[in-house]
């Protein structure tokens, strides 16, 4: 298959940036066994910061698609909820008022904790989630390539 000619953004938060990489990494993977090799990775500091970043992004018409990653936990005082429902309506507004397909891998699981068994489950979970990303990418970008 030849590479396919769209640049793509993943843009990724830098809390927990070990199991987002993760995302990230396996996303980009995906990605290249489907064509898609222009891929660009911008990292953000946080979840919230995601939005802003791909809605400039979008207006500059260089990209064919973005997508934003990210781990949104409870910390005890239920600000994730606010974070997570806020930072996905965003994404899907700036997909509606670009036309630029976005993307989100932003995950809010209930009950993390930062011990080995919730680490290795989650950094596990995100490569899977990063490829399901892929796959989706690549489906709305190049739909005859759709996954079986």
């Amino acid at each position: 298959m030849s590479p396919i000619s769209h640049r793509i953004a993943l843009v990724a938060a830098r809390w927990h940036a070990d199991i987002v990489d993760r995302a990230v990494a396996s996303c980009r993977t995906g990605l290249a066994a489907h064509g898609f090799t222009d891929i660009d990775v911008i990292e953000v500091p946080g979840a919230f910061e995601i939005p802003l970043r791909i809605k400039r992004l979008a207006s500059t018409g260089q990209y064919a698609a973005l997508a934003g990653c990210a781990l949104v936990v409870d910390g005890g005082i239920y600000r994730h909820d606010f974070v997570a429902a806020t930072v996905v309506d965003a994404l899907m507004r700036v997909q509606l008022d670009t036309d630029v397909p976005v993307f989100s891998a932003v995950l809010t699981p209930h009950h993390f904790h930062e011990h080995a068994e919730h680490l290795t489950y989650f950094t596990r979970h995100f490569e899977t989630k990063g490829a399901e990303l892929a796959n989706a990418i690549a489906a709305t970008l190049n739909p005859t390539d759709v996954p079986a």
